[in-house]
């Protein structure tokens, strides 16, 4: 089946606002922040509908050919390929050739060092990066159930927040490490596997008497893949200004490089792809503005992400169980104080969260980041010391997410829409 459907076939799926929804009166903070009235114009708000039915065309044409080839031998050759090179391949079919050939050249507008400069950035932000992606990011997200539903019928219920969620942190780590974008990079290759994962989970999951196009459009669809990308700019720069960090215009610039050629190598439309944080906020808000509400996906998906910490596992839990428990329960607490910073408490409620947090461990921590980030601009020592203490602390927060599980992206399983048998 393929995963494109026809334009005549195309009305909004039910879950879709209709456009008078969307139209709301700004506040004058947000009109400054996004430089614009945030309202999608009809032209932008039907151009993200329609958005709902597109898939990914090169790897949806590719998945056409795994059904011909064998989807077995033909996972085998796109992983040699994604691993070592299409020239890795004696005599590669011809539908592999033609998806390397777009993948592996780079786009005419692709800026290495500027990728660079934003890894740099992300590790100096220590796990204030993690924490805003986490807590705000991701939290924040459940509360649209447009895009949850894939979710939970991928397994994200019963697979268990703290495996999800590391295997997300696996690859932000594998793009953001130096040269992790290169070709041969770990984040490069994590980013294919992932697309390719997506595109059997749009082919399959549609065929599942659980799922409805006509209520939530295509799975892993264009939209959501935007809205998916943005949370790693965007929301990631404005939660690290509510957390204490201040960011230049250059490294806002550099952290929306690397995730736009992120973007794209996963999949997105490059005229959905920006340039500038004040363009995404307004694309991710047009995003939002089609999404339905909170629904019990968005209790059941926040409520389980809540729990997750008090799931992790760290090497010397055996050795001091007592220290052990009060170390999880406490990051229990923090990460929902996180949350409590960017979410109010109807948010909350919405999330199967308690209402009463309150935002202590950003009040507190957010004076003395702000200092020490002011220092570093200064004092070169202090930022190149930094980006390894930041990276050092990022590494260690997603190996006890992990815990004693493989340290990898997603494994489909039999349960799967994206499993190959």
């Amino acid at each position: 089946m393929n995963a494109a459907v026809s334009p005549e076939s195309r009305p909004a799926p039910t879950r879709v606002r209709p456009f008078e929804g969307t139209q709301v009166k700004p506040s004058p903070f947000l009109r400054v922040m996004m430089g614009r009235d945030p309202s999608p114009s009809r032209a932008e708000y039907d151009e993200l509908v329609d958005a709902l039915w597109d898939g990914d065309p090169a790897m949806d044409t590719l998945l056409d050919w795994f059904d011909e080839y064998g989807a077995s031998e033909a996972r085998a050759l796109y992983k040699q390929a994604v691993e070592h090179g299409i020239d890795s391949i004696d005599n590669p079919p011809q539908p592999l050739v033609d998806f390397f050939a777009q993948v592996d050249q780079e786009p005419e507008w692709l800026d290495r060092a500027l990728i660079e400069d934003g890894g740099r950035f992300i590790h100096r932000t220590g796990l204030a990066g993690p924490y805003v992606l986490r807590d705000f990011a991701l939290m924040g997200g459940y509360l649209l159930s447009g895009f949850n539903h894939a979710l939970v019928l991928t397994g994200a219920l019963n697979k268990g927040a703290r495996q999800r969620i590391a295997e997300t942190g696996k690859w932000w780590i594998d793009c953001t490490e130096p040269g992790g974008l290169e070709r041969f990079g770990e984040g490069f290759k994590t980013t294919l596997t992932v697309r390719m994962v997506h595109a059997m989970v749009r082919r399959n999951l549609p065929n599942r008497e659980e799922w409805s196009n006509e209520e939530w459009g295509l799975p892993v669809n264009q939209t959501d893949m935007l809205a998916t990308y943005l949370a790693f700019g965007p929301i990631m720069m404005t939660g690290m200004r509510a957390m204490g960090i201040p960011v230049t215009r250059h490294e806002s610039r550099a952290v929306m490089h690397l995730w736009k050629y992120a973007g794209w190598l996963m999949g997105v439309d490059e005229k959905w792809l920006v340039d500038d944080e004040q363009t995404g906020l307004v694309r991710l808000y047009h995003t939002f503005l089609t999404q339905s509400r909170a629904d019990w996906t968005s209790r059941e998906l926040g409520a389980a992400l809540a729990r997750e910490p008090l799931e992790r596992e760290y090497p010397w839990a055996d050795s001091f169980p007592r220290l052990h428990k009060a170390r999880v329960q406490l990051q229990h607490q923090l990460h929902l104080s996180n949350s409590s910073l960017f979410l109010n408490r109807k948010q909350m409620k919405k999330l199967g969260l308690p209402e009463d947090v309150r935002p202590w461990f950003p009040m507190l921590t957010a004076g003395p980041r702000f200092a020490g980030y002011v220092a570093q601009r200064v004092n070169p020592w202090l930022r190149k010391r930094q980006e390894k203490q930041g990276r050092k602390a990022q590494l260690k927060a997603l190996a006890s997410m992990f815990g004693q599980s493989e340290k990898d992206i997603i494994q489909p399983d039999s349960g799967h829409p994206a499993h190959a048998g």
